[in-house]
């Protein structure tokens, strides 16, 4: 199976872990193509993400002293992100380990970009984050293009979802779903809830834990997808308008209180009134 992978920069820790994950489980990807890494959609979402310092730390362990595995910044990457005694700073870095073709672009979408994916001929595309991806480029690989969703579905749509299902009381999880002209409305393949989601210390935790979580299973639907094992089930239409937005951080607050009072009825001889 002929796997591309798309990436919002060369830099992203989740396209190398993917790159990796892929490899590791026999499907070196026959393609990745990132967003540059100064592109200005990008740049604005790790800000908001991470705040400027946070967003400013990352670049510089990545750009300059991105040797150490201490720079890795989601620690449940370390694993598939460790090249002996080196670290996967790039998507470079990775094709370079596993022999397969990268290239950058300003618009994933843009008809560059199409006529290069085309090129690469791919029967899947596993998408890590960059642009909102549009119908020309989603009919390109034979079996579609799929995303790992931190939520599971159709619950919980939209940004935040972690939080959000902290909030509502729902199971924490990845679905692993085609993408279509929806925010992720797309056929569900599988979904996984995370265990142990209350042993996360932090909502950050959390969210690495899951990212890391998704890319494991990722790997595991390309198995069953090569295999013939797994079949998409189409989301049902009446919640097609159920989509959840970026938390205020009121809201990320109470979220992350559920978070700490899960974690403290799940340790074995406490007491809880």
């Amino acid at each position: 199976m002929r796997v591309v992978v798309l990436a919002s920069s060369l830099y992203s820790e989740t396209a190398c872990a993917m790159c990796a994950r892929l490899a590791q489980a026999g499907y070196v990807p026959a393609a990745a193509l990132a967003l540059g890494s100064f592109n200005r959609p990008t740049l604005l979402r790790k800000v908001k993400q991470w705040g400027l310092g946070g967003a400013t730390d990352y670049a510089w362990a990545k750009l300059i002293r991105g040797e150490s595995r201490a720079h890795i910044k989601n620690p449940y990457f370390e694993r598939l992100l460790g090249n002996g005694d080196d670290v996967f700073r790039s998507m470079r870095d990775v094709a370079r380990a596993y022999r397969f073709p990268v290239a950058t672009c300003s618009d994933q979408n843009s008809q560059n970009s199409l006529a290069r994916l085309k090129q690469w001929s791919p029967d899947l595309i596993i998408f890590t984050g960059g642009n909102i991806l549009r119908r020309p480029l989603l009919d390109i690989p034979r079996l579609g293009v799929i995303n790992a969703h931190l939520g599971l579905l159709p619950e919980m749509r939209g940004m935040s979802s972690p939080e959000w299902s902290l909030l509502n009381n729902l199971p924490l999880g990845v679905a692993v779903h085609y993408i279509d002209d929806g925010i992720d409305t797309g056929p569900v393949l599988q979904q996984f809830e995370l265990p142990d989601a209350a042993g996360s210390e932090s909502l950050s935790e959390l969210r690495d834990r899951l990212i890391a979580f998704g890319v494991e299973k990722m790997a595991d639907v390309v198995a069953a997808l090569d295999r013939g094992t797994v079949s998409a089930c189409p989301q049902p239409e009446c919640n097609k308008d159920n989509q959840s937005f970026v938390m205020h951080e009121r809201l990320q607050a109470l979220a992350a209180q559920r978070l700490r009072k899960a974690r403290v009825a799940s340790v074995p001889g406490v007491v809880h009134g």
